[in-house]
């Protein structure tokens, strides 16, 4: 009687432990957690990017203001 119940225990054991559903979600979770990080550092206020791109489109900007004149 034991030996089953230690057969029973060990053969669930090992199906949880081999159980990968939700793996996926758990990464994908993890991939979107490390983008919005990385994002929210580059984009962060007065990060050289914001510059950068806030100079390219003023220089846009005046360009088509002179090319309307």
């Amino acid at each position: 009687m034991l030996t089953s119940v230690y057969a029973k225990v060990d053969a669930f054991l090992s199906a949880y432990k081999n159980d990968e559903r939700g793996v996926t979600a758990i990464e994908y979770g993890l991939i979107g957690v490390a983008m919005a990080v990385v994002l929210g550092t580059i984009f962060a206020k007065d990060g050289s990017v914001i510059t950068s791109l806030t100079e390219a489109f003023t220089k846009i900007s005046d360009t088509l203001s002179d090319a309307s004149k």
